[in-house]
């Protein structure tokens, strides 16, 4: 390759870098303004980063047994908490099928590496429901040992609003339709009991989990891989989703553009150094 062509490959290979870079960061903020989740009649979730679950509220596991949310949070792992009710006709069902559907495409199994708790916001609901809507969902994941890290609770209307307000979750009940209004989402608890993501909407692939889980517990879990994808993503809580961390790649792309440049150069001057040297002799 003459010095002219491996010039002009250097400069093609730069401004493709630049085209790649300002790309990313278009379409990083592109689905910013189109992955807007919508209110139904007014309700929503609002992302409550950083705040603690009241861990003393009382409710009832699948069994019938009493237990304090405790229980299941402010240990060693992080935790996924859905807030539905079992006898929601849609939505509900929608949402915990897709979650399942992104947990079996992830290498991790609940109850070891991480644990779910799934509450349900009508105070009418029993034990027995929460039970046969565990079985359900066990037998969805295909993994019964996940059956000893996935919590299905009932409760009174009192813990459960507090709940649902500690996790910016509303809902309200429409009389008419005897139904539960309210949106999708799922909530991404610390080790320590705190809010780290909110996840929102019907789509929770294996990718977002993972990254979502490895956030929360800190680097806890997860590896150098787990890290750099991190690196390169970012938890967006307007959106609900992790999103490519534009000004992190356009440094990183810059930062690369500038170490070709610079080891470009320092060929080229020492090319042209030799030369001069051999038309002097």
């Amino acid at each position: 390759m003459t010095r002219r062509t491996w010039h002009a490959a250097v400069m093609r290979w730069a401004a493709s870098a630049a085209l790649l870079t300002w790309g990313l960061a278009a379409g990083t903020a592109s689905a910013q303004l189109n992955s807007e989740i919508p209110e139904l009649e007014g309700l929503g979730i609002v992302h409550r980063g950083g705040v603690e679950l009241p861990g003393e509220l009382v409710f009832t596991d699948e069994n019938g047994e009493t237990v304090e949310l405790n229980r299941f949070i402010g240990g060693d792992k992080p935790v996924i908490m859905t807030l539905v009710y079992y006898n929601c006709p849609m939505l509900c069902n929608l949402m915990l099928d897709s979650f399942v559907a992104g947990l079996r495409d992830l290498e991790w199994t609940a109850g070891q590496e991480f644990d779910i708790v799934t509450v349900s916001i009508d105070p009418r609901e029993t034990p027995e429901a929460a039970w046969l809507k565990k079985a359900h969902q066990i037998e969805n994941y295909g993994r019964p040992s996940a059956a000893d890290g996935w919590h299905f609770l009932t409760g009174e209307e009192a813990p459960i609003a507090a709940l649902a307000d500690s996790v910016g979750f509303s809902f309200r009940f429409n009389e008419e339709r005897q139904e539960y209004m309210h949106a999708a989402g799922l909530f991404v608890i610390t080790p320590e009991g705190e809010i780290s993501q909110t996840l929102l909407g019907l789509e929770y692939p294996a990718k977002t989990l993972r990254l979502a889980l490895v956030e929360a517990s800190e680097g806890e879990i997860g590896g150098a891989l787990d890290q750099a994808l991190l690196f390169c993503f970012v938890y967006d809580a307007e959106s609900g989703r992790y999103a490519p961390a534009a000004m992190k790649l356009m440094r990183l792309a810059g930062g690369v553009v500038l170490l070709v440049l610079v080891l470009w150069l320092s060929v080229f001057w020492r090319r042209e150094r030799r030369r001069k040297l051999l038309v002097g002799v």
